[in-house]
């Protein structure tokens, strides 16, 4: 007899916040080996959630229950579990968690909207410094939509949407090239809101030119704040589809460029390119001339056109998460990926993976002569103080001294024409 499917799905994801204080306790070895010590721990406590390591300090927990609350309940059984100290080789150590999810019903689970649910109230928590969870049924959202469209409109006015960053490490130089700009909004009731919330609001409301353009000052600001620190590196801003159609738009960010000295790039997604070719080719031209790189984001993900590819002055081709964080347990992935990385190369751009969560994804991708790698295994999106206190320490280098595991293929397998 088939299993009844439970009414609701849950994600838990536990970042382990002490992760520096511990890896200097107990060394960069070890330390990297302690999530793996920690999932154990979790899944003797939740015998049936699947518990996986998703880097060196997360872990994603997914199980079924009766009610979006059961994830609270979870939340407090793993905390009390982590209360007291964690033993690593016969030591006691304080392991700090912070606990976040998602719930979702199954009849409407969204596997990337859950994923993403998740994410975002990892980030809420993070600010708010306690557990946060999603309820990401229809009804909620629903009720969202009407709401938050109605907070948007005062949000830029009101000081609430801020800049976090990402930064991009180049495999080869070991050094970080740039970072991407990621909006957030800090709402005065909800709290923090993710872009997968409140862009596409922004798109049908007639708000993402406005918050586009704030975007693109702030970043402006902020990477002058980054050259002066001593790392002058590009800022990269997503662009909607909507704007690169947009005459307006195009002209007011050239004036907001014209003689300013500052490293800015503009990332796009293909489909955006798609959908009025003639246009957004020409003004993706005339932000090349004054000097904005571009960056082709999320490729693979839509419906790639070799035809627009070759057309766009791009200097860099984003390969999406999605190949990327089943890049060593699937057996087509690695093939797409390293096409998509010919492709690039035949077409004289540099290649960026996003999401590279573990040291083997990172390993092979060096392997396949990708160029350029983001994701949390390097750093999560962080505020701009933040990021150049990273910068001067040069964080990125202990994420990047990975060993090159066995892949059973020798490397001129990936590397052959």
């Amino acid at each position: 007899m088939q299993r009844a499917l439970a009414p609701w799905r849950l994600m838990i994801l536990a970042e382990v916040c002490n992760f520096p204080a511990l890896r200097r306790v107990l060394g960069c070895r070890r330390a990297d080996m302690l999530i793996n010590d920690i999932a154990a721990s979790v899944r003797e406590l939740l015998p049936n959630a699947q518990v996986i390591c998703v880097g060196r300090a997360l872990i994603e927990i997914a199980f079924e229950g009766a009610l979006p609350t059961d994830a609270d309940a979870t939340i407090d059984v793993i905390a009390a579990r982590f209360a007291a100290p964690f033993e690593v080789d016969g030591e006691g150590h304080a392991v700090e968690l912070m606990l976040a999810g998602a719930a979702i019903p199954s009849h409407e689970c969204d596997e990337v909207r859950f994923a993403e649910g998740a994410e975002a109230a990892l980030e809420e928590a993070r600010a708010e410094e306690k557990p946060v969870v999603h309820d990401l049924s229809r009804a909620q959202i629903c009720y969202d939509r009407m709401t938050l469209m109605r907070d948007l409109s005062v949000a830029i006015g009101n000081g609430e949407v801020f800049l976090q960053y990402q930064p991009k490490v180049h495999l080869r130089r070991q050094e970080i090239v740039s970072v991407e700009a990621l909006v957030r909004w800090q709402h005065p009731e909800r709290g923090l809101i993710m872009p997968g919330e409140f862009i596409a609001l922004a798109e049908e409301s007639n708000k993402i030119r406005a918050l586009t353009l704030w975007t693109i000052r702030q970043a402006m600001i902020d990477q002058l704040l980054l050259a002066a620190g001593g790392h002058d590196i590009p800022v990269f801003v997503n662009i909607s589809g909507l704007l690169l159609a947009d005459s307006d738009f195009v002209e007011e960010v050239c004036r907001m460029m014209d003689g300013v000295s500052v490293r800015i790039g503009f990332e796009i997604t293909e489909t955006a390119v798609i959908r009025d070719p003639e246009s957004a080719i020409r003004h993706l031209r005339m932000f090349d001339e004054i000097g904005i790189t571009l960056a082709i984001d999320d490729y693979g993900a839509g419906l790639s056109s070799l035809a627009y590819l070759k057309q766009l002055p791009a200097r860099e081709l984003k390969i999406d998460k999605m190949f990327v964080l089943e890049l060593t347990s699937s057996n087509r992935d690695p093939l797409i990926v390293r096409s998509t990385i010919d492709l690039a190369h035949a077409l004289d751009m540099e290649v960026t993976a996003e999401g590279v969560e573990t040291p083997a994804a990172l390993a092979l991708l060096g392997v396949m002569g990708c160029d350029v790698a983001q994701g949390f295994l390097i750093s999560r999106p962080i505020a701009i103080q933040a990021l150049l206190q990273f910068l001067d320490e040069e964080r990125h280098l202990s994420a990047t001294a990975v060993t090159r595991p066995s892949f059973g293929r020798p490397e001129s397998f990936w590397k052959r024409a």
